[in-house]
């Protein structure tokens, strides 16, 4: 094995960037450790800096004439090859990504891994279907065309790394734009898998790329070089704000979602059990998902039935390794995400919020932080205020729906909701006033490629899936030839 792959669980994992069809080196590097153990060092991974970044977008550069000029079928069957690679390969990216960032390997191998297959073949065929819209008007023939914009700057968070890399990358390349990667450094050893399954495909070389390293570095540079058009970020605000400024600087579009504070609201007419199970659901994953419904927001009436049948359904989980197929509650990604879950809990049980469970890490050693529910002193309380991120839920009543739906509205957030009603009406009415880019009813996380998706107010900007996200990708042309100018 080359010095510069190492074994992973199993898996051969190469520790370079992958930049215009090959691997690349760095002066130095960083490590990665896996949340299910951390003593135990994965990798030590090349740490890109600015000098990187520009080989990386110059080998997109290079590569956008060629691909841009494939039809769009013709990059619809580079992409179905590629997808076929993945399910190929399903067992290996899941062993990986289960010790890197610790989500749970049954749903990998179930879900998750196959969900990468399925973005690529789903913009693939949605970039390849699109139909120029065509119209008469004051004498001329119109067309809207979509031209491909050029590089495309891709930048992941730390949970679920895989699932959202493929999901922002794929209708960047069905567009036309090649892409450069840029994982989070806590999780970044599936994206290496990816660049190895991409060249197994047969992808041309410099179409995708793939950048590790430090954010401020190497993540920096790339959104600065105006070579760039097109960015595509999930992480936090903060972040968010700087990729913004250098978007502003260079006139480039992006688009950005920025986790949530999500309402989960429970009516008087729901399904009482449905509704407690899928609130105790909240809690998968360690609670490090942007779309979950954080904020328990019941109506007064059923508080003790529900909460009743809530506690009931959190004390059948199990906190455990990711590997093991009882496990329903994961590590944490990292030592100083688990202390900044803590400090949230902290600062709530001192400004007089109470904790009614949970509430501390586990003391029985690991990155695990027991299922924690908060009953805040006041809606302005910052546990109900700002996302934790973690296996933390706030607890809430409300006299009626006009108070629901005003608590519900009450964060800065605007990224998802949940509402449980047994009336179709309100279904509609408290669905359309939630403001939130996706509102599931008497469900959850249920995802349709090809609808929108993205946050209100800091929960982000711009739309991904479907159509939306190739629109993004594309520069629109009109293109207007007038009647009878032509033979």
């Amino acid at each position: 094995m080359s010095e510069h792959r190492i074994e992973v669980a199993g898996v051969e994992v190469a520790t370079q960037h992958y930049i215009g069809g090959r691997r690349v080196g760095s002066a130095s590097t960083f490590e990665v450790r896996s949340p299910l153990d951390w003593d135990w060092k994965l990798a030590d991974v090349a740490r890109g800096d600015a000098s990187t970044a520009r080989d990386a977008v110059t080998a997109a550069e290079e590569a956008f004439p060629a691909w841009a000029a494939l039809s769009a079928k013709e990059r619809a069957e580079h992409l179905h090859r590629l997808a076929d690679v993945i399910d190929a390969n399903v067992e290996r990216v899941a062993q990986v990504e289960t010790v890197d960032m610790a989500m749970r390997l049954q749903s990998l191998r179930e879900r998750l891994v196959h969900r990468g297959a399925e973005n690529f073949r789903n913009y693939a065929d949605l970039a390849a279907g699109y139909e120029e819209r065509v119209w008469s008007s004051k004498g001329t023939e119109n067309r809207v065309i979509r031209m491909p914009a050029g590089p495309a700057v891709i930048i992941t968070p730390w949970n679920a790394p895989w699932m959202l890399s493929t999901w922002k990358m794929a209708p960047a390349l069905a567009a036309g734009n090649p892409v450069v990667l840029k994982p989070a450094e806590w999780s970044p050893l599936s994206a290496s898998i990816l660049a190895d399954l991409a060249d197994e495909a047969g992808m041309p070389p410099g179409v995708l790329n793939v950048v590790q390293g430090i954010g401020e570095e190497v993540g920096a540079a790339l959104v600065a070089d105006p070579r760039v058009r097109r960015i595509s970020f999930t992480g936090s605000p903060e972040a968010a704000r700087h990729i913004g400024r250098a978007a502003a600087e260079n006139i480039v579009p992006f688009t950005a979602e920025l986790g949530g504070k999500g309402p989960l609201l429970v009516f008087e007419d729901a399904d009482l059990d449905a509704a407690a199970k899928k609130a105790a659901w909240q809690y998968d994953d360690s609670g490090q998902v942007c779309l979950a419904g954080t904020r328990l927001l019941v109506q007064d009436s059923i508080r003790e039935a529900f909460l009743e049948r809530f506690h009931a359904y959190v004390d059948t989980h199990v906190l455990g390794d990711s590997r093991a197929d009882d496990t329903t509650i994961t590590p944490m990604i990292h030592p100083d995400h688990l202390a900044r879950v803590d400090g949230f809990v902290q600062r709530a049980r001192d400004n007089g919020d109470r904790v009614v469970r949970g509430g501390r890490v586990r003391p029985d050693g690991g990155l695990f932080y027991e299922p924690t529910l908060v009953e805040p002193a006041s809606n302005d309380s910052e546990i109900v205020q700002r996302e934790v991120f973690g296996p933390v839920l706030t607890f809430q009543t409300f006299a009626d729906e006009d108070e629901g739906v005003r608590l519900a509205n009450s964060t800065d957030y605007g990224l998802s909701g949940i509402v449980y009603t047994g009336s179709r009406e309100r279904a509609e009415r408290v669905g359309r006033a939630v403001r939130a880019g996706t509102v599931w009813v008497n469900t959850f996380l249920v995802r349709d490629l090809t609808a929108p998706f993205g946050g209100c107010r800091i929960s982000g900007i711009g739309r991904e899936g479907g159509h939306f996200a190739l629109e993004f990708h594309a520069d629109l042309k009109t293109l207007q030839i007038l009647d009878g100018s032509t033979g």
